[in-house]
């Protein structure tokens, strides 16, 4: 029989948060650290080697709003934590390679990312005057 594994998001934090992880009986195994708000997780397992997608969210207080390279993000990890890639720009936004607020993730079977964004909730209604964001991307796979 196949161990299942589950990764946990720990909320509350208001800076570098971690990922644990605890086997199918609730049993702690390891723990992933250097996330900022995770929040979004999709897991491919679809390979021999599963491959885990972390969506997380930007700095959100008034003391690291502007600080770059905190979230805004979607990180790649291996299945023992070694983050393989790391999509996005230092600042969050609207241009390409850019992110608002990462929150649900999916991978289709060419690879495709697509990436559902809270950008009202984080971004557009501060906006002066309010206006709606885009809500979902796809990042396309290349080669």
């Amino acid at each position: 029989m196949e161990e299942k594994k589950a990764l946990f998001n720990v909320l509350g934090f208001p800076t570098i948060q971690e990922g644990f992880f605890f086997d199918g009986n609730g049993k702690y195994e390891t723990q992933w650290n250097n996330m900022h708000r995770p929040c979004a997780l999709y897991m491919d397992t679809t390979k021999k080697d599963p491959i885990c997608y972390i969506g997380e969210l930007g700095p959100g207080l008034g003391v690291n709003k502007e600080a770059p390279n905190l979230g805004n993000r979607v990180d790649v990890y291996d299945r023992t934590g070694k983050r393989l890639a790391r999509l996005g720009d230092i600042h969050a936004g609207e241009k390409p390679g850019q992110f608002i607020a990462p929150h649900g993730l999916a991978i289709d079977s060419r690879g495709d990312i697509y990436v559902g964004e809270v950008s009202w909730t984080i971004m557009g209604q501060h906006l002066k005057p309010p206006r709606e964001l885009r809500t979902l991307q796809k990042l396309k796979k290349l080669g």
